[in-house]
């Protein structure tokens, strides 16, 4: 029955409210009198107020559209309008009876009608509410879920879901003590504690955070206390990200990582964002890679007058290009490798280049061990290739982006991006010109090409296994917005030759983050304890290349910079005499395909590198 009113049309569903109301103002008239007086007795008298009652009331309710608003959607504004409507009948209705009628009617009839009419009617109205919400609880597809917050936020939330067909809200769970045990649009709000009971009681599958106002290290811990049940957790984004501060459905996001993180942002210094790149021509190498993209993205926010995009890859240069193309600033896609020495010096002297952000580098560690003299060749050569080319056409500022990796490095990729840092030490010190040359140490992005962060949320979409190299393996973390907002700031405090390094905050164990992910996902991890769980992890054990631990440091030795969150790295140089002829001797093995001597000249220059793997060129892979 209930199915069956929910499916009738409006027009049918108006002509019920009509004769429900029709009922109810009857039913009124004849309720004040028994109240006024404690009988029908004298109602016979006054059938003509009965009489007209009906012929007043309904074209009134129609005329303040109370037909025309959706029950389902049902707000202050019903309450509001028929208020005004009953009472305008009332006001009508007894100055028509006072004036014609022949048996005048007590004086506070009027006002218990009133009374009784705005009650039944408003009751009326909150109960098909009431029922049509109901509704979605005997439906299968609707999904029962908990609200964490009983805010504004959280009631507009509230609001939507309770018209929703996909979501029924059973609860909402707030700490705050005067709204535990009251109702907010007819849904009670209950403590922490009793979330466990609620869950069994009701199935819940869902859990929705709807607290934009914390903070992020708030965040992180409430999420990390929901983790253990086992439910699908999304949350609101901060405020600032809510469009004009209102709160949707499809405002609500899966949680991510970042919010595991629990850093708090800090407001960057303008200052140092704009000296580089306002009003500059700046050259993005590796434009469409991970970081790349993203320093494209918030260089073009800075209003520099022209970017460059360098980027070997056409389908990457495609993307960011369509992404940034804007008339106001003038975006200049360029296809080329950084290996291309004559190609870099073109590009750099026909646009008169005052920035380079070199980010174009081969990082996934297996690849690359797989592939040494394409991974030397690249971040070794390249970098190379740009910064001689940056001094050559006096370019003002280089940065370099380099890798934690490259700190006692045991992979191809890592002793690559360390002689990447050597030679742009070297090349710094020897030019003597202008051109302020610096150095930029970060940790895994989050969600960039190559991170563990994608590779499992498809593996837990699957139905697992999540494959964990080790269960002591930790990361430095950051996401990639972060750290090139850092990497912009850092390259603006250059002095020459420095080597700036981003805090990272604490390591994170990669296979709790594995766990963490699994049960966020509304799934449980399948192991020893738990045989009957959703998602196994498998340890793979560590890749070609790949270290337990990751350092950022070379000396341990730093100095603080006006950022609090950039650190200035404390180390000593090199012989420069002796990195060029090694250099040199790099480029006679990558050219005669000698890899052994590839990979001794490697350690020769860095002398802290240990290579976990033998040489694994594509050449002598089986």
């Amino acid at each position: 029955m209930i199915n069956y009113i929910e499916l009738l049309s409006r027009k049918k569903k108006q002509i019920i409210f009509l004769f429900l109301d029709l009922v109810i103002i009857i039913a009124a008239i004849f309720l004040s009198f028994v109240i006024r007086f404690e009988s029908l007795a004298f109602v016979d008298k006054h059938m003509f107020a009965i009489y007209i009652a009906p012929f007043v009331a309904l074209p009134i309710l129609y005329f303040f559209k109370v037909y025309k608003m959706v029950i389902r959607f049902a707000s202050l504004s019903l309450i509001r309008y028929t208020f005004l409507a009953i009472t305008s009948y009332i006001v009508i209705w007894s100055s028509i009876v006072f004036l014609f009628s022949s048996n005048m009617i007590p004086r506070s009839i009027p006002i218990i009608n009133w009374l009784v009419t705005l009650t039944l009617i408003i009751l009326s109205r909150l109960a098909a509410n009431w029922i049509l919400y109901k509704i979605n609880y005997f439906k299968t597809t609707a999904r029962r879920v908990i609200i964490y917050g009983g805010g504004d936020a959280g009631v507009q939330l509230a609001s939507g879901l309770i018209n929703s067909k996909e979501y029924y809200p059973v609860a909402i769970i707030d700490d705050s003590k005067q709204l535990q045990n009251t109702q907010i649009n007819g849904i009670r709000v209950f403590k922490y504690k009793d979330i466990e009971k609620i869950i069994q009681k009701y199935s819940v599958m869902e859990i929705f955070v709807a607290i934009p106002s914390i903070s992020n290290k708030e965040r992180a811990d409430l999420i990390t206390k929901l983790q253990r049940f086992n439910l699908v957790v999304k949350t609101l984004p901060n405020l600032s990200e809510l469009a004009g501060g209102k709160v949707r459905i499809d405002s609500l996001r899966q949680i991510q990582i970042d919010d595991l993180l629990g850093r708090e942002a800090i407001q960057p210094n303008i200052t140092l964002l704009s000296k580089n790149v306002k009003g500059k021509s700046i050259l993005i190498t590796g434009a469409g890679g991970s970081i790349g993209s993203e320093i494209s993205r918030q260089v073009f926010k800075l209003k520099p007058r022209k970017i460059i995009l360098f980027e070997h890859n056409e389908l990457a240069l495609y993307s960011i290009d369509k992404e940034l193309g804007n008339q106001s600033i003038k975006v200049i896609p360029i296809l080329g490798s950084v290996r291309d020495k004559e190609r870099i010096r073109d590009v750099i002297r026909k646009f008169k280049i005052n920035t380079i952000y070199h980010a174009a580098a081969y990082k996934h560690v297996p690849m690359v061990e797989y592939n040494v003299s394409e991974g030397i060749s690249n971040n070794v050569f390249g970098t190379i290739n740009v910064a001689k080319a940056a001094v050559e056409f006096n370019v003002d500022t280089f940065v370099l982006i380099s890798t934690d990796k490259a700190v006692r490095p045991t992979s191809t990729m890592g002793v690559s991006k360390r002689i990447a840092e050597l030679s742009i030490i070297a090349i710094s010190k020897e030019s003597r010109k202008n051109t302020l040359f610096s150095i930029v140490r970060f940790g895994n992005v989050l969600d960039s090409s190559g991170s563990v962060i994608p590779l499992f949320k498809k593996q837990i979409e699957n139905g697992g296994p999540v494959t964990v190299t080790s269960k002591e393996i930790t990361r430095f973390f950051m996401t990639i917005p972060e750290a090139v907002e850092l990497v912009i700031q850092a390259g603006a405090m250059s002095k020459g030759t420095d080597i700036f390094v981003l805090d990272m905050g604490e390591p994170i164990f990669i296979n709790e983050l594995a766990k963490k992910m699994v049960n966020l996902s509304g799934l449980k991890v399948r192991d020893e304890k738990n045989p009957n769980g959703d998602i196994e992890i498998i340890y793979t054990g560590l890749r070609p290349g790949e270290k337990l631990y990751e350092e950022l440091f070379v000396e341990n030795v730093t100095s603080p910079t006006r950022h609090e969150r950039i650190l200035r790295s404390v180390e000593e140089g090199c012989d420069i005499a002796n990195l060029n002829s090694k250099i040199e001797i790099l480029d006679k093995s990558i050219k005669n395909h000698d890899y052994e001597k590839l990979r001794n000249t490697c350690s020769e220059i860095v002398k802290d590198y240990s290579p976990q793997c033998g040489i694994m060129d594509h050449i002598h892979c089986k």
